[in-house]
């Protein structure tokens, strides 16, 4: 920020009676404000603001999850209290534990599954030469069958060697 900006929010605050307390940090750098309801020079009533200075100035190196659950709930005003470093610390290692846990149940799972669902290798066998039409199928014969998802035609020729749609 220049000097121009600073001198504008120094006036600025003085001006509208706002008063910027810190509430907290977190692991990040992040700095976490509360601004409480006041009247402004116009007498208007501006309602609280949680607000957050983030560690990283330029908004393009913002990232999700650069703020931690705790706090992103008590900016959005889903919590009363601003969190504690000891209560993130705590979370923190709840979610490492449960992370951890469901890696190793995972790996046993897929452990047992492999045993369990792995299909016996297939024995093949080939009859004729690959060029001929009935390669890797029955042979055709006289009688049609089926095994109900397909259907084979017989080798059923018409005898008088007319066709139907004279």
């Amino acid at each position: 920020m220049g000097w121009s900006q600073n001198l504008f929010h120094v006036l600025w605050r003085a001006l509208s009676k706002e008063v910027k307390e810190q509430v907290g940090t977190d692991l990040f750098g992040n700095k976490y404000y509360y601004i409480p309801e006041y009247k402004n020079w116009r007498g208007q009533t501006i309602r609280e603001k949680r607000i957050v200075e983030s560690a990283n100035k330029r908004e393009i190196d913002y990232e999700v999850g650069d703020i931690p659950a705790e706090w992103e709930a008590w900016i959005r005003k889903t919590r009363k209290t601003p969190p504690t470093m000891e209560e993130i610390m705590k979370n923190e290692k709840h979610k490492e534990e449960i992370k951890t846990k469901d890696f190793y149940e995972k790996e046993k799972l897929l452990k047992e599954s492999s045993k369990e669902h792995l299909a016996p290798p297939v024995q093949t066998q080939i009859k004729g030469h690959a060029s001929a039409p009935y390669f890797g199928k029955e042979e055709s014969s006289v009688a049609p069958t089926s095994t109900g998802k397909t259907f084979q035609p017989g080798s059923w020729m018409p005898q008088d060697g007319k066709s139907h749609n004279e």
